[in-house]
């Protein structure tokens, strides 16, 4: 299972419903196929399945008529509020930076849909946004919104004076457009199209200001009930459904050991060795299942280095990095991107 199948509240799919509403849509129709009502979608208690969530969005865009740029306009109204104890544990983080580790840590209680990694380039960090397997124009729209949406919390809790450095979208640019005022000063620039990966980029010096709302105290509240609300996800997905998450969120060397993953699935190493046992896999299969996707779709956006590449998943230098590829796939990465096959085309001439 992946992260953003996990169930969720109904903010969003509201924020969908109420951005129809404003332009004459009736709720029943935005909500066909849903098995949802109105009033379900403001019961702090209910939850609604990614399925259902999806469904909205192509309701959406089908009685809009699918205009240009609507995940990006829809993004901006995701503000921290929306996402519950998630949203105010960023806020009461004491620095940007905190605040990114509690997001990356607990991303299956936002709405993304879109695989959301960091890593840093120099002195910028960089969001990436991997796209989920979804009709294109409901994929689209998803991704704008995702990046969109986390452009707003970075705002928010950057300051006003934060600007992204690079805001870049694999999208062929729409036929018309033309970005809102609000937009523009959001992202500072007009998006880049046509790019090789979803990406988010601004300065890291943002990550180390102390935030003005920070409180350590509803941080660790909020920080315990994420994680609560997480265990029972665990209990009804499974423990290495969730590694598989945070593995995804966090390549590289910041969880690759067991004792790592343990520590931030609140657990000790034994417990945690036991449950996957259960499952019928251990930590350094997953570590290699997660890695071997990752170096996948690297290779196939031919931007990095194999270097650069090994370097990003956490391996001491590229003939280790190499080592463990041909041991995963039985090829070497330098023939995979040489001959642009995938990694299915070149097990099957093995």
């Amino acid at each position: 299972m992946r992260f953003w199948e996990f169930t969720r509240s109904p903010a969003s799919a509201r924020l969908l419903v109420d951005f129809g509403q404003e332009r004459g849509l009736s709720p029943a129709k935005l909500l066909a196929g849903t098995q949802l009502s109105l009033a379900q979608l403001s019961d702090p208690n209910m939850e609604v399945t990614a399925a259902q969530e999806l469904r909205v969005v192509s309701n959406l865009l089908r009685l809009l008529k699918h205009p240009p740029g609507l995940g990006l306009e829809l993004g901006l109204r995701y503000h921290f509020s929306a996402y519950g104890v998630w949203g105010y544990g960023l806020i009461s983080s004491a620095t940007a930076g905190d605040a990114m580790a509690l997001a990356l840590r607990f991303l299956p209680l936002t709405y993304a849909f879109t695989v959301i990694t960091y890593h840093e380039e120099g002195h910028l960090a960089v969001l990436s946004f991997g796209e989920p397997e979804l009709a294109d124009e409901v994929k689209r729209f998803v991704v704008e919104r995702d990046m969109a949406a986390a452009a707003i919390l970075l705002k928010e809790i950057g300051g006003d004076d934060f600007a992204l450095s690079r805001f870049t979208l694999r999208a062929s640019p729409p036929l018309t457009r033309g970005p809102s005022p609000m937009r523009r000063k959001l992202f500072a620039a007009e998006p880049e199209y046509s790019a090789h990966v979803n990406s988010l980029a601004f300065d890291r010096i943002f990550l180390s200001r102390p935030l003005p709302h920070a409180n350590p105290i509803t941080a660790s509240m909020c920080e315990q009930m994420c994680s609560r609300l997480i265990e029972e996800r665990r209990l009804r997905v499974g423990t290495a459904a969730m590694i598989r998450h945070y593995l995804s969120a966090a390549p590289g060397n910041t969880l690759s050991t067991l004792s790592s993953m343990a520590r931030l699935m609140n657990t000790s190493e034994r417990t945690l060795k036991r449950r996957l046992h259960d499952e019928g896999t251990t930590f350094r299969a997953l570590l290699a299942e997660s890695r071997g996707a990752m170096a996948e779709a690297l290779l196939k956006e031919g931007e990095l280095a194999l270097s650069e590449i090994a370097e990003r998943l956490g391996f001491a230098d590229l003939s280790t990095f190499s080592q463990a590829f041909k041991r995963w796939y039985g090829v070497a990465p330098s023939t995979m991107r040489r001959q642009g096959l995938s990694i299915d085309d070149e097990t099957d001439q093995v």
